[in-house]
């Protein structure tokens, strides 16, 4: 990918270069693609570190990374399509499509989980990687869509469906194994598998030829690393990455070469930095070819009212595939109103500023140092203080 634009970038590829070189030499990361667009126009691209560290192979900035939670809003366009043709509505309950999913709360009655309450996270399930080790979700073998190779949706959605919810539906938001749920009522609606429908409805219209459920091209796959002293480690076939205080991120990092692995909504696509700046650029600018601006319009605001997201500040809200930011101030951050803003565990961060045009991807492979903490936060500043200077 080649920067277009050659006026002034008031320091900004001097800045961002300054923050890859740390965290390089820092060991704190193995390899990055960052990308930053501004109306549309890249300013600012480069490839650094290893792709395969011991095996000297540099990171381009076509290497294929896996995606985790990037997934997420890719699927969720193709769910708002499916709405936009009335073939799906926001408050359809999900056990019209998946009837033996009917999770019971502590008390035993059954409530209603719509579409709306699963693209929110306000569903009343949970992920198993912020609970403790002794947690419901770990406690139960339930996948995260990121780990349990061959293993398929009846068997995940069935081991879902007997924890009791963790709250009624719409009562609280939680991050969740919801879109999981969603992909599978997504294949039981159309008949089409999950990665047919993403592809028919998403990435095709788009010419997102590099991402998909199956890596398009293994020889520019990044290897996985995880956070490790003194520098990253490589991950095996079956890892657990260590996060906060809870359980730690279940990982098998090739379970997308098992055919009999559930296509996770919620984390099983692989993709390169130029295809996802193609996906949130299509967003910014409206959502044509794949999407009408006013479903673009409910996706990009918060649809969770005062409900709290407790991983984010105050100030920030949840709408369909990200959080929105509603209060700059609140949230202590310089971002302007309307961002959305998201990552990926396996060490991936994004923003778009629809207000300054701005999109921002750094896709990592080293979880969790490139998703949260230091490193996006260094670039995030980066960029702004050029913007604003």
């Amino acid at each position: 990918m080649k920067v277009q634009n050659k006026r002034d970038d008031h320091g900004l590829t001097e800045r961002l270069d300054a923050v890859l070189d740390q965290f390089l030499a820092e060991k704190a990361l193995v390899g990055t693609v960052l990308l930053v667009l501004r109306d549309g126009e890249l300013h600012y691209a480069r490839a650094a570190g290893y792709a395969d560290r011991e095996a000297g192979r540099r990171m381009r900035e076509d290497a294929i990374f896996r995606f985790a939670s990037l997934t997420k809003p890719i699927v969720t366009a193709a769910v708002m399509r499916l709405i936009e043709q009335d073939r799906l509505g926001l408050n359809d309950p999900i056990d019209a499509y998946l009837p033996a999913f009917r999770p019971r709360l502590p008390d035993g009655t059954v409530p209603v989980i719509t579409i709306h309450h699963l693209l929110t996270h306000t569903a009343g399930l949970a992920y198993g990687f912020l609970q403790p080790s002794d947690g419901p979700y770990p406690t139960a073998g339930i996948s995260d869509g990121l780990d349990a190779p061959g293993r398929g949706f009846s068997d995940n959605l069935a081991r879902i469906a007997e924890i009791p919810l963790a709250y009624p539906p719409g009562t609280k938001w939680g991050y969740s194994v919801a879109l999981d749920v969603l992909g599978a009522a997504l294949e039981r609606l159309t008949g089409e598998a999950l990665p047919d429908l993403v592809r028919r409805l998403v990435t095709a219209p788009l010419a997102m030829h590099d991402t998909d459920f199956v890596c398009r091209d293994p020889a520019r796959l990044a290897v996985a690393y995880g956070d490790a002293i003194p520098e990253p480690v490589r991950l095996g076939n079956t890892a657990v990455i260590p996060f906060g205080g809870a359980s730690g991120i279940r990982v098998a990092p090739d379970r997308f070469a098992d055919p009999g692995s559930f296509p996770s909504a919620g984390a099983g696509m692989l993709g390169t930095a130029e295809n996802f700046a193609r996906f949130l650029e299509t967003i910014r600018t409206g959502g044509a070819p794949i999407l009408q601006r006013d479903s673009v319009a409910q996706m990009t605001r918060s649809q969770i009212g005062d409900l709290p997201v407790d991983l984010r500040d105050p100030g920030w809200g949840f709408g369909y595939g990200w959080s929105v930011l509603n209060d700059p101030v609140a949230a202590s951050a310089p971002h302007r109103a309307g961002t959305l803003q998201w990552g990926g565990v396996y060490g991936h961060s994004w923003f778009v500023d629809p207000a300054l045009g701005l999109t921002v991807i750094g896709l990592t492979n080293t979880a969790v140092a490139g998703m949260t903490g230091r490193f996006p936060m260094a670039v995030r500043n980066a960029v702004y203080q050029a913007v604003i200077a």
